[in-house]
């Protein structure tokens, strides 16, 4: 036994490899020690022994203490033994046949017994040994083992028997009765001894099969034996075994379903209707009955069993989502296979391309989904987009159907259902038709989407009286029963805006004619959306037999709405010219009209102003005429028309609604063509950065002002409000801050009143009366340092409001750079583009880590929408393009970051590009020959050799004029490391645009002495950096192949010299690219010169050698 006994540590471990591993070690352990066991001679009585002794007379002694250790294991409760101890003696009863079936279930029933002094964890702990242990000797087969013990001589000494299986079959059946938690467990063991017994040859199969029909009540557990048992004993009395609770032997008959359906939910049904004293307890697992259920109801389709059972009836009676089911037999119902299987899941993604070959299957397909016999949220539930992509692939028919058939579930069908379920339908049909708009895949018919949006409009801005059959307007067909509540009717109204703005923002193909072009926010006959709802509150103002709207209109607005009916007749009358402008303010004249009929506030003002922008923007000619200069003074002295309307359209970004935002973006892109200075002025007004701290103290002074001004009067307050509230994103804040605190300041003001003799004090007006000027400014100042106080009490409020703003206010800028991405994409030549640079790259470079989605905006409207533009402004200012272009090079020596580098240079040769278009080269290399000297010259310079590149690739003409400045440069640079970098500028230069003059002669002369000063160490030039400029030479050389550049004598004197040199001889690269140089040089063709300026020339060259030579004598002289 020492051998085996540290086995059994692992058994316990948390490990599973650990628990296998010293199980294998085990029983192949104990398999070997039992072969060599030689058991007593025959003559003792054995046969019905069941305790130790038993075990010690035919197992060896390690085999008979593995058993009752293992067995007494089971009821450890430390980490894993319960697994490591079961695995390990299900296989060791599986191996040995000297033990009997009694023989082991006894020492399980001894070891496992249950004692008054127990604890409720270790009677858990033997209950579950004591079904662990039974499910072992089951699986281990010693229940139906055939085989007789060895060394016994009587015929009768079997191993098991049709009494041990009856002792089995009680034990598991106390163990369910004795804790409900635990019925499931032991019942579904007794399934694996029913499968034991049927697979066996056992004599006694048919009694054991018996025995087990038997019941006291029923439960899941029994339903789930009767469905086991059915098929195996065809000839018993089912209909006398399963009476009365249930008629007949198919458990499964719709008339029995009720009562199953009532079992399963565990509500227990026996004979006497007597209630079950095991339920209770909820098992989060769905019950093992299921599998049975679905397994005769829907048989595998190689099985040659027929369905017992309608699964429609099944799942219609007996279902685990009514009404009135908890939401822990909800859970049960999600873990059903009969809907959300593998199969299905797998299947939900071909369903689209079979819809797509056959678009008339979808809306059936979709009914079902959603239907009766699936769920509303099917896609929500499934975590799929099933019913979404079905709907993208239908045809436009299918569409229809399946709006048709959300409308015929509008009204109530069902007498007994609630309100709140009907609610819930009727929001859900109103979110379908906005999720149907807004699906950009779904394909979009103007007849569908018009009768959602009158449907929208009927209910949501209109009651309807009367219901009109023949209406072309569907939603007045049917009388709502019941009425729509307000929740609702304002739900739609919510809707109606959302599908508008959806609307608004997709393109439509558009016929007229011959022509066919692509249009937003329209539909297919060129009218606006927004224009067809007008439409058809028109005609139902005029409906009054069978609607009544449910916001009036007053007198004064709708003198307003006719003045707008007017301004809608003369924009279609305007010029081809100021058609596309006109089209703009008819789409926010339009917008605020509905925004009025919606009744949201302060649409009514907004509309005067647009009114009144609109008349003026479209005067007619002849009367400007007449009145020449007159009539022109009044416009100068208010804001211009179309500053008005952007005015307008920045109100409605605040607003930050999906509605208005899309309307803003829409209308500007119309109105681009009319944009003035003043007007792009007023949108670089909206980025410009303020202080986080600034935006505190504003709020601050704000929610102080809304405080003062509510104590004093309320009308004070609502002009406070309306001056402020289009100043400042953060006024809901203010409000909210105001309502949080409104109770504390009553109490300090009126104790400051009481002390100051005015407690007696009944009304506003009666204290105006009492209180002179004194005690008017005690009270002012009163009021401020109670003021003070509150913030000081209560700082981290402020700064929170203060964070709030700054987010808010960056939102804001973000929509403002959309207006500004839609005026550089629509006008790329409009002079304007060229305010718009400087406060992008202040925007870019300025901005924080908060406001990186920002900086982001602005960095793609320079790079993508300027740089990459093909046009240009042709009608530019001289001077202030130059202006700018001086800046970004200003800021580019100041820059410390590579990625505004990369923005400035590519704002920089957009600007160059204008330059260029208006001839002014000289002006362009001028301000990048500044900067390139700046750069060499001077330490501190931010610029970089990417920016210089830049500029010489994208314009290789202008760039090869700074080849002599480089040059010239490169002699005062500030080390070395620039003068290489001078180099290699040049190298891109001469790549880019190479000349054939004398100036190639001096550049030979300047890297030579340059090579020789770094050889005598009156240089720092590296390895790498010599070879650079040799390599600026070599492309040189090349560029001037007939023209005399030198002899090679001096670079061949020279690669002698770095060869020598301590420094650059182990630089092989380096001795390579002057080798090259040389080669090169040597294979020039002299050109023909006029005189001996050849000959001079050849002979400077000779004399620089010579020169270098004398330079090497000396230092060799002075190291000596």
């Amino acid at each position: 036994m020492s051998t085996t006994l540290p086995l059994f540590w692992d058994l316990s471990s948390a490990s599973k490899k650990e628990r296998v591993d010293a199980s294998v070690k085990l029983i192949t352990a104990l398999a070997q020690f039992q072969s060599n066991h030689v058991p007593p001679q025959e003559g003792s009585d054995t046969e019905d022994g069941g305790g130790g002794d038993a075990l010690d007379l035919l197992n060896s002694p390690d085999v008979s203490y593995s058993i009752r250790r293992l067995v007494r294991g089971l009821a450890s409760p430390r980490e894993s033994s319960r697994l490591g101890f079961s695995v390990a003696l299900t296989e060791l009863l599986s191996r040995i046949n000297t033990v009997t079936c009694t023989q082991v279930v006894s020492l399980i029933s001894d070891s496992t017994k249950k004692q008054g002094s127990m604890t409720g964890q270790e009677e858990r702990d033997v209950l579950f040994a004591r079904l662990f242990g039974l499910t072992a000797v089951i699986r281990s087969g010693l229940l139906v083992r055939q085989t007789h013990r060895p060394s016994s001589g009587s015929s009768n000494t079997q191993v098991s028997s049709i009494e041990s299986y009856k002792e089995v079959l009680k034990k598991l059946i106390e163990i369910g009765e004795a804790k409900s938690w635990l019925r499931e467990s032991a019942w579904w063991t007794v399934g694996l001894a029913i499968d034991a017994v049927q697979h066996s040859s056992v004599p006694w199969k048919a009694k054991a099969l018996r025995t087990t029909c038997r019941g006291s009540f029923w439960s899941p557990e029994k339903v789930a034996m009767t469905l086991k048992l059915q098929p195996l004993l065809p000839n018993h009395d089912w209909d006398s075994a399963l009476a009365p609770v249930f008629k007949g032997s198919n458990i499964l008959s719709a008339g029995n379903l009720a009562p199953l359906g009532r079992i399963l939910k565990e509500s227990a049904l026996d004979d006497e209707e007597a209630s079950n004293p095991g339920s209770g307890s909820w098992n989060p697992q769905i019950h093992f009955v299921w599998d049975m259920l679905f397994d005769r109801l829907l048989p595998a389709s190689d099985s040659k069993q027929t369905p017992q059972g309608s699964f429609g009836e099944f799942f219609r009676i007996v279902s685990l989502f009514s009404s009135t089911s908890s939401a822990e037999r909800k859970y049960w119902g999600f873990q059903l296979p009969m809907l959300f299987t593998k199969n299905l899941m797998r299947s939900a993604k071909h369903i689209q391309s079979f819809v797509q070959e056959n678009p008339t299957l979808g809306f059936p397909l979709i009914l079902q989904l959603t239907g009766i016999n699936g769920s509303q949220e099917f896609d929500k539930l499934t975590r799929t987009k099933t019913v979404e992509s079905i709907l993208a692939v239908m045809d436009s028919e299918g569409i229809k159907n399946y709006i048709v058939s959300l409308l015929n579930q509008v009204n109530s069908k069902d007498s007994d259902e609630d309100a709140a379920s009907l609610n819930s339908r009727r929001a859900w049909i109103a979110d379908q038709f906005a999720a149907l708009i807004r699906n950009g895949s779904v394909p979009k018919n103007d007849e569908w989407i018009q009768v959602i949006l009158d449907w929208y409009v009927v209910n949501g801005l209109y009651s309807i009286r009367k219901k009109s059959g023949s209406s072309s307007i569907h939603a007045l067909r049917e009388l709502p029963s019941p009425p729509f509540t307000e929740e609702f009717q304002a739900h739609c109204r919510t809707r109606l805006l959302s599908c508008l703005a959806d609307l608004t923002s997709q393109t439509t193909i558009v016929k007229k004619g011959d022509k066919t072009y692509k249009e937003t926010a329209v539909a297919s006959d060129g009218e606006f959306w927004i224009s067809k709802v007008l439409s058809t509150l028109a005609r139902l103002d005029k409906d009054t037999k069978h609607v009544n709207p449910l916001i009036p209109v007053d007198e004064e607005t709708q003198e307003l709405l006719n003045r707008v009916e007017k301004i809608h007749e003369k924009l279609g009358k305007v010029p081809t010219e100021k058609k596309e402008v006109a089209r703009g303010f008819e789409l926010v004249l339009s917008s605020l009209v509905l925004q009025c009929r919606c009744g949201e506030e302060d649409s009514v003002e907004s509309l005067e102003s647009c009114v009144s922008a609109a008349s003026q923007m479209f005067a007619g000619k002849k009367s400007s005429k007449k009145k020449g200069q007159q009539s022109a003074l009044p416009a100068d002295d208010g804001p211009e028309p179309i500053d008005i309307l952007v005015d307008l359209l920045i109100g409605y970004l605040e607003n930050a609604s999906a509605y208005t935002r899309s309307v803003a973006n829409e209308a500007f892109s119309h109105v681009t063509g009319a944009v003035q200075e003043s007007t792009i002025d007023l949108i670089l007004t909206q980025l410009e950065r303020r202080n986080p701290a600034e935006l505190a103290e504003a709020q601050d002074e704000e929610m102080d002002a809304s405080s003062e001004e509510d104590e004093s009067s309320s009308e004070g307050g609502e002009e406070d409000e309306s001056s402020s509230g289009g100043s400042d994103d953060d006024g809901s804040l203010s409000e909210e801050s105001d309502d949080e605190e409104a109770q504390r300041i009553p109490e300090e003001f009126i104790e400051f009143l009481k002390n100051s003799g005015m407690g007696d004090v009944e009304s506003d007006e009666e204290s105006e009366e009492l209180m002179d000027d004194d005690q008017m400014m005690a009270i002012d100042g009163r009021l401020a340092e109670i003021f003070r106080s509150r913030r000081r009490r209560n700082p981290r409020k402020v700064v929170h409001l203060g964070v709030d703003a700054q987010r808010e206010a960056t939102h804001f800028k973000n929509r403002v750079l959309d207006l500004i991405d839609t005026f550089v994409k629509r006008e790329p030549q409009s002079s304007l583009n060229i305010r718009l640079i400087l406060p992008l790259i202040d925007l870019v470079t300025k901005s924080g880590m908060d406001e990186k989605q920002l900086s982001d905006k602005a960095k793609g409207i320079l790079k993508n929408r300027l740089a990459k533009s093909k046009d240009v402004p042709t009608k530019a200012r001289r001077d202030e393009v130059e202006t700018i272009l001086r800046e970004i090079h200003q800021r580019v020596r100041k820059s410390h970051s590579a990625d505004n580098l990369s923005v400035l240079s590519q704002s920089s040769l957009y600007l160059c590009r204008v330059l260029a278009q208006l001839n002014e080269d000289d002006c362009v290399v001028g301000i990048y020959k500044e900067s390139l000297e700046d750069y060499i010259s001077r330490k501190a310079s931010q610029a970089n050799l990417s920016f210089f590149k830049d500029f010489v690739h994208r314009f290789p003409a202008l760039g090869s004029k700074l080849r002599d400045p480089v040059l010239a440069a490169s002699s005062k640079a500030v080390n070395s490391y620039r003068r290489c970098q001078a180099f290699q500028l040049l190298s891109v230069i001469l790549s880019q645009h190479g000349k054939k003059d004398d100036q190639a002669i001096t550049l030979q002369s300047t890297v030579l002495d340059l090579a020789n000063a770094a050889i005598d160490d009156q240089s720092s030039f590296s390895a790498s950096q010599l070879k650079d400029l040799l390599k600026v030479v070599l492309l040189c050389i090349r560029q001037v192949q007939k023209q005399e550049f030198g002899t090679p004598a001096a670079w061949n004197a020279l690669h002698v010299r770095l060869a020598a040199c301590e420094r650059f001889k182990s630089s092989s690269p380096l001795l390579n690219m002057c080798r090259q140089v040389e080669s090169v040089a040597s294979q020039l063709k002299p050109a023909s010169r006029k005189g001996d300026g050849g000959k001079r020339k050849a002979e400077e060259v000779v004399d620089v050698t010579d020169s270098s030579k004398k330079s090497d004598r000396k230092k060799r002289k002075t190291k000596s």
